[in-house]
């Protein structure tokens, strides 16, 4: 699996992430990829392009990859370059449709064991072994990237009731805001910017 996984509330936390936190020591010409599957149906270049902004100022070498659905995901050059990258950055967008491009795909097998993974707002619940549905709130298998954590935007109060009684309390559901920042590394989650982070397990509110 990769490490570590970053899991970042917006492209303002993926900026704040790159420049006071352990990513600021990547140095200029790092080779970044970028993954934009989840944007396909809100606008993938415009996606790709909002990392590429908030990115700017670190002269990073940034190619984004155009994995709109499972024949693309199943190209080989374009796992081949997420393998290759020293950071792959996977846009916002909905989880659901990323899931079903990369799930037992050769992108999905490269996302597996790449270097190091900044996952931007609801697309994080895809790589858990558990992700929410954010049509209902319902718990699904994700990728298994990740274990021990659910993610989910922020939404109404009733249906996060709802899918804090249907997880099992040995999985924390985390609502991860604008401004939260966490971090996966040797099977392990911390928070790394606190601000926007909600972490309950069943009904109780608790932390990772």
């Amino acid at each position: 699996m990769p490490s570590p996984i970053f899991a970042v509330g917006s492209l303002d936390a993926l900026g704040g992430l790159l420049m006071d936190t352990p990513l600021s020591s990547l140095k200029a010409a790092t080779d970044v990829v970028v993954l934009p599957t989840a944007a396909v149906f809100t606008g993938a270049p415009e996606a790709a392009m909002g990392v590429v902004t908030a990115c700017q100022g670190r002269d990073f070498s940034i190619e984004a990859l155009m994995v709109s659905d499972r024949p693309s995901a199943n190209e080989q050059h374009f796992a081949n370059r997420i393998s290759e990258a020293q950071l792959v950055i996977l846009c916002d967008g909905s989880p659901l449709h990323a899931r079903t491009a990369w799930r037992d795909s050769l992108v999905g097998e490269a996302l597996d064991s790449a270097k190091l993974i900044v996952a931007i707002g609801a697309v994080s619940s895809v790589l858990g072994e558990v992700m929410i549905d954010p049509r209902g709130g319902a718990p699904t298998t994700g990728l298994g990237l990740c274990a021990g954590v659910a993610f989910c935007a922020p939404s109404s109060e009733d249906q996060l009731a709802r899918t804090r009684t249907l997880l099992d309390e040995e999985t924390a559901l985390v609502v991860l805001g604008p401004r939260g920042v966490l971090c996966y590394e040797h099977h392990q989650w911390r928070l790394v910017h606190t601000d926007d982070v909600v972490v309950s397990r069943g009904t109780e509110l608790t932390s990772l």
